[in-house]
């Protein structure tokens, strides 16, 4: 009898513990299962959450002189007369503004286009083919790169060979219908200042100023291009720079701070023209109202032009430049930073420019542009 009840116990026992083993089971099955869906639902929406898509945009003109379509991804967006626009509308300072119907006036048509013509690229170099081959190889390939001009200085104009080479390059890299323009821009001086001579035929208000050791990804270039469409008066920025008052108490004597001051304190004054964004009207102002005395000091002493250009900018503004947050890479190390007395030498540039300007418009800030698409943790 005894041994029958306990057969029946360790039944109901076992048959408990199977029933509870497989209902959790069940629950742990369906909670993955839960957790599954949400992932591939969250997958599937990633692009729109963390802003990875990009889109393509391209301003064409309809039948109608007054109209424009604005594609994306090669599809009609909008058109003022017939089709609603299912997309964003893009505005005239380059952010997404509204829905709707977008009908634009003759008069905002050369607005517009600049903004989405992107920008051109002012490259400075000097007998260093390889690097030059390097460089416009690789920023060729940028989506909204629009020409590049290379600043040539040298006492020989560019070779066959080279020009033939640069060409193909270019031709190779253009995709999408884009047509990036090349030229050369022929100097029969050789003077820093050269970098900054006014080009009549820019097609781009936006002018990125670039040496040819650097290297940046097209997706910092881009981005810097976005942070200077906010802001095009000033100069946008990859390699930033600061000058500091005498710390003996001099007010008319200031030192010249490299990236180490930056680095230990986080205020810049400067972004180089080695890797800059700023506007056009900076070359003009730069060749017809930049002091003589500067543009010959900066011929004699092949230095400074790039702080010459950052007062200049900052003098018009009275405001400071946005440096931007980009990893470098230089292809190059003969550069004059690398030779001795540089600190000293640009340290006496800036109180030079100082006494020409009667005043000091640099502009101290510690504000750096990040692209927050890239950042996990704030």
């Amino acid at each position: 009898m005894r041994g029958s009840v306990w057969n029946r116990r360790t039944v109901q026992r076992l048959r408990q513990l199977l029933i509870s083993t497989v209902g959790s089971m069940k629950v742990k099955l369906l909670l993955c299962c839960c957790i599954g869906f949400t992932l591939i639902v969250l997958a599937s929406r990633a692009s729109d959450f963390m802003g990875w898509t990009s889109h393509t945009a391209v301003l064409e003109r309809s039948s109608d002189s007054r109209i424009l379509i604005l594609r994306i991804e090669g599809e009609p967006c909008c058109n003022g007369k017939v089709a609603p626009c299912d997309r964003e509308v893009i505005g005239s300072s380059g952010s997404l503004l509204a829905w709707g119907r977008l009908l634009i006036p003759m008069e905002m048509e050369r607005e517009l286009l600049k903004i989405w013509k992107g920008y051109s690229i002012v490259m400075n170099t000097w007998k260093r083919y390889d690097l030059l081959k390097q460089s416009i190889s690789h920023y060729s390939r940028c989506p909204r790169l629009d020409s590049i001009h290379i600043v040539w200085s040298e006492p020989s104009p560019p070779s066959d060979s080279l020009t033939k080479f640069l060409d193909h390059i270019v031709h190779l890299n253009t995709r999408d219908g884009r047509q990036v323009e090349l030229k050369y821009d022929i100097n029969k001086e050789d003077s820093l200042n050269n970098r900054f001579k006014e080009i009549k035929d820019l097609r781009t208000d936006a002018v990125f100023s670039i040496d040819d050791d650097v290297i940046f990804l097209c997706s910092s270039v881009e981005f810097a291009f976005d942070v200077w469409q906010s802001a095009s008066d000033t100069m946008v920025g990859f390699v930033p720079r600061m000058h500091w008052v005498d710390p003996k108490g001099d007010k008319n004597h200031y030192i010249y701070g490299g990236w180490w001051s930056v680095w230990w304190t986080g205020t810049y004054s400067m972004v180089l023209s080695k890797a800059a964004f700023f506007h056009k009207k900076y070359l003009s102002l730069y060749t017809n109202e930049m002091p003589a005395s500067i543009k010959e000091f900066i011929t004699k002493n092949r230095n400074c032009e790039d702080i010459a250009m950052s007062f200049l900018v900052a003098n018009v503004t009275n405001a400071p430049p946005i440096w931007v947050k980009g990893k470098i890479f230089e292809i190059g190390s003969t550069g004059i930073s690398t030779l001795g007395g540089h600190t000293e030498k640009r340290t006496n540039c800036v109180d030079r420019f100082v006494a020409e300007f009667g005043r000091m418009p640099l502009v101290p800030t510690s504000v750096k542009a990040v692209d927050s698409r890239n950042i996990w943790f704030w």
